[in-house]
């Protein structure tokens, strides 16, 4: 391709809209373009690169043995309302309507769809295992669609669903697409970590998330420095805080006054009641019934973790009214002690705690010398809380640690939920009709197309892996007069590259050279070959790599030159 023939808009400064680095140099390097928040045009650089890392999901997919299909993206209600998620799932749910007002409901995901599909075709475990994926645009109503393509309202999704006749089997399954994601990954030029993750609303028994190492990413991955454990905070588990409960013995439960108390805070400054003394009661509604959450002052809920304790279709904080109905109080003066008919969850930090402080349920007032297991009855202990940073690791007992990442892919081993709520059943070896246990696997292609810029930059642009830029090698022509010595030997270059199968763009624009050497680092193109007069006059061609050092060779050296740098910096997995 010459760049006076493509459309390579790219931009001085980062446009206001763009928060973080890879946004603004996907709007800088001339790769997308904003239609409205959330979606996203592909300029021609943007949708080659894009392209490339479907290439290599789709090889990878193809090497783990799954068969490639394509879904519709509009889908009947009817199968989601089948597996519960038209519920738990409505706040991402696009919904549209037809001419004859009939609903439909825009695909974020596809279990429903591929699990009506094996329910009708498939019947005999002899024709198990099988694993379908696709590659195509999804949609979530997401409620502030920002940094770019990490959340937008439409984008691309490679989705897998494998199906399998016993638990070893579907093991086998998951570690092939587990294997595979590791694959694809470092093929794309990233570093993503595996961590343990929550199966949300998907379900299942467990997951892990492909999480790339990023100071702006929207998740956090608690880690040990060994590498032998790592979580999604939303998973992670620590051996508890590093200052125990107090246990210390206590007479009866006594209520004293608490004037303008309101928060943890408030109680531990006006009444010296330290925030590990205390019991903070939160109260949220599950399937449409109270039940009230405790955990130690200090300790923050993970919601997730209080999803899996709840196995309830859907779940949220209470409001106002609503804690006023359950406990007759205002938020500040809340407590479990005496409650009866509401179920009460308690975080593990809290068992055998005792000389404890908590809202007494009437405004303005509290309860002290409170042992929790003798005077709150508790329905079920759980890990509730938020793993600290500094807490020490249950498996390793090293020191965790947090850092931010950006989630680019998610492996699941869904079991049979999907499976038995649409069907999806096949006759085993003794006759018997069982469901089908099922996995399934996400990847954001359009999102990790985004990481790798996150997390491949520097001051003065993209540095693309070769495997994913959209060229490999941009030739730099200095004098772009049709005979010129410059340009016949950039024209006979160009012919060559292209002929060895590289991916070339020459720069025939009568600009300025500065202008072309900044333009080539802000896109990334992994090499560069310079070619001027005053060089060529002393019988040398420059080749710049995007990172490492320039070399001079001779105008009859740059095609050994060039392929031999390409096949150096080949990424093999």
């Amino acid at each position: 391709m010459r760049w006076s023939q493509t459309f390579i808009p790219t931009l001085k400064e980062s446009p206001a809209e763009a928060e973080i680095i890879s946004h603004k140099l996907l709007l800088r390097a001339g790769l997308v373009r904003k239609l409205t928040g959330g979606l996203y045009t592909f300029l021609p650089l943007g949708l080659r690169a894009l392209k490339k890392v479907e290439a290599i999901v789709r090889e990878e997919m193809d090497r783990a043995g799954a068969l490639e299909v394509f879904m519709p993206a509009l889908q009947p209600p009817a199968i989601w309302a089948r597996s519960g998620r038209l519920e738990t799932a409505k706040d991402v749910l696009f919904h549209v309507k037809d001419r004859a007002r009939k609903e439909w409901v825009l695909g974020p995901t596809h279990e429903e769809v591929i699990t009506t599909l094996v329910a009708d075709e498939f019947s005999s475990y002899r024709q198990l295992p099988v694993n379908f994926y696709q590659i195509q645009t999804k949609f979530r109503d997401e409620i502030r669609p920002r940094f770019g393509l990490m959340r937008a309202k439409e984008f691309i999704m490679k989705d897998a669903y494998s199906f399998d006749a016993d638990d070893e089997s579907a093991n086998t399954s998951y570690q092939r697409m587990y294997d595979a994601y590791a694959r694809i990954f470092a093929r794309c030029g990233l570093r993503a970590i595996p961590v343990q993750a929550d199966t949300g609303v998907m379900g299942g028994a467990h997951s892990h998330e492909f999480m790339v190492p990023a100071e702006t990413g929207e998740n956090e991955v608690v880690y040990c420095e060994s590498g032998d454990y790592a979580a999604n905070i939303e998973k992670a588990t620590s051996q508890g805080p590093a200052n125990a409960t107090p246990a210390d013995d206590c007479g009866d439960a006594e209520k004293f006054e608490t004037p303008g108390v309101k928060t943890i805070d408030d109680l531990a400054k006006l009444f010296d009641v330290a925030a590990e003394r205390q019991i903070k009661t939160l109260v949220y509604v599950a399937d449409d019934k109270p039940v009230i959450v405790l955990l130690r002052g200090d300790d923050q809920l993970e919601e997730a973790k209080l999803g899996g304790a709840l196995g309830a279709k859907a779940f949220r904080a209470a409001g106002d009214a609503e804690i006023i109905k359950a406990l007759g109080a205002q938020p500040g003066s809340l407590g479990a002690v005496g409650v009866e008919g509401i179920p009460v969850y308690a975080d593990e930090v809290l068992r055998g705690g005792s000389g404890m402080v908590t809202g007494a349920n009437d405004d303005g007032h509290h309860l002290r010398n409170v042992n929790i297991e003798r005077d709150v009855a508790v329905g079920e202990w759980a890990d509730l809380r938020q793993v600290q940073a500094g807490e020490l690791c249950v498996e390793t007992g090293q020191p965790l640690k947090i850092r931010r990442a950006i989630e680019v892919g998610h492996v699941f081993k869904l079991g049979t939920k999907y499976s038995e709520a649409l069907g999806a059943t096949f006759l085993d070896e003794n006759g018997k009709s069982v469901p089908s246990i099922m996995g399934c696997y996400g990847i954001g292609v359009t999102r990790t197309l985004q990481a790798v810029i996150e997390q491949c930059h520097d001051e003065s642009g993209v540095i693309w892996p070769t495997s994913v830029a959209p060229y490999e090698v941009c030739i730099t022509a200095l004098d772009v007069e049709p005979e010129s010595e410059v340009m016949t030997l950039a024209n006979r270059l160009y012919d060559e590259l292209r002929a060895k199968g590289v991916d070339v763009i020459l720069d025939d624009r009568p600009a300025r050279p500065g202008i072309k050497f900044k333009d080539s680092e802000l896109v990334g193109f992994p090499l560069r070959i310079g070619i001027g007069e005053r060089s060529l006059a002393k019988g040398n061609v420059e080749i710049k790599p995007r990172v490492g050092e320039m070399i001079l060779c001779s105008p009859g050296e740059v095609l050994s030159q060039v392929l031999e740098w390409i096949e150096t910096n080949q990424i093999e997995v």
